[in-house]
């Protein structure tokens, strides 16, 4: 991450009917920086990238992005911006080249140049072989890689991506992370939401954790991790539950959840507890370190957000 900022907010709110849905938002995000917005569904992360990329005016605070305060010079920092919408949003009534081609145009390049451009462009989304393919014909994974290939026609610094991968197969997640890292690797600024927590522990540098349109807390995912669950947690499920979290759980572990048919337990030695386990007939056990999902359930809640 360079000292330089790419985004700069202080303060930045938003209200809709007198209810806040972004309150108050302090955040700086670097050059080069895969930057992670993380909350359950109506945190506010929507809303906060439509401010960013100028198409929602804040009714408070300070923005600037590139450089450029917004929205007032909105238009002139989005000939450096790229952004992957979460919905499909290519032109089914043209072909893979074609969509490209008239991206470009939106952003006023030239011909020659988004001509020059094509084969780097074609390349990077692994697509040479459907450059005449109209969208019908493409995967889901083809669709993203285009969508991704589409928002780099004009060479953007800063990069938007809203849940790039949902919906794909292992495979095709695998491709485009390594497509983003190389992003990275040439410079790029990247902002992503995802519901995937393994896919923002893989890519992000910095990542905000967001519920009610505020942020509760923000840092490397390594950072999250140790300041809020111990290092190892161990799930335990099966007959007879409830008697050895009575017995056992209750006095060796830091804490412990019970979701369902599951207790969550989180320690810092696990030795103590699994040794209660082996040989325990019917109890089964996943023994595995502390992650980025387990701080997002700790801080937002387990409850199932519509």
């Amino acid at each position: 991450m360079s000292e330089e900022s790419v985004v700069i907010a202080r303060g930045l709110t938003k209200r809709y009917g007198g209810q806040a849905v972004v309150e108050r938002l302090d955040l700086r995000i670097g050059g080069n920086e895969c930057f992670g917005l993380l909350g359950p569904n109506g945190a506010g992360k929507t809303t906060t990238l439509r401010m960013l990329i100028g198409l929602t005016p804040p009714d408070e605070g300070l923005l600037e992005v590139l450089g450029h305060p917004i929205p007032r010079e909105a238009r002139r920092m989005r000939r450096r911006l790229g952004v992957v919408p979460q919905q499909d949003s290519l032109d089914p009534d043209f072909t893979v080249i074609e969509n490209l081609r008239t991206y470009g145009r939106y952003f006023g390049c030239g011909a020659a140049e988004v001509e020059a451009r094509l084969p780097e462009l074609l390349a990077f989304a692994n697509l040479e072989h459907k450059r005449t393919a109209r969208i019908e014909e493409l995967s889901g994974g083809m669709k993203r890689r285009l969508a991704l290939a589409r928002a780099l026609v004009n060479s953007p610094d800063l990069v938007i991506l809203d849940e790039p991968t949902t919906g794909l197969d292992p495979q095709a997640r695998q491709l485009i992370w390594q497509r983003l890292r190389t992003l990275l690797g040439a410079g790029r600024t990247l902002i992503l939401t995802t519901h995937y927590m393994d896919e923002a522990q893989r890519l992000c540098d910095r990542l905000a954790i967001m519920d009610h349109g505020r942020i509760l807390d923000m840092g490397s995912p390594a950072e999250l991790i140790d300041r809020h669950i111990e290092p190892h947690v161990i799930e335990v499920y099966g007959p007879g539950l409830s008697e050895w979290s009575a017995e056992c759980a209750q006095q060796l572990a830091a804490r412990t959840e019970r979701v369902g048919e599951t207790l969550f337990c989180y320690t810092g030695d696990e030795k103590p507890l699994i040794a209660t386990l082996l040989g325990r007939g019917g109890l089964r056990y996943l023994h595995r370190p502390g992650n980025l999902e387990d701080v997002f359930l700790k801080l937002t809640g387990r409850d199932l957000r519509e």
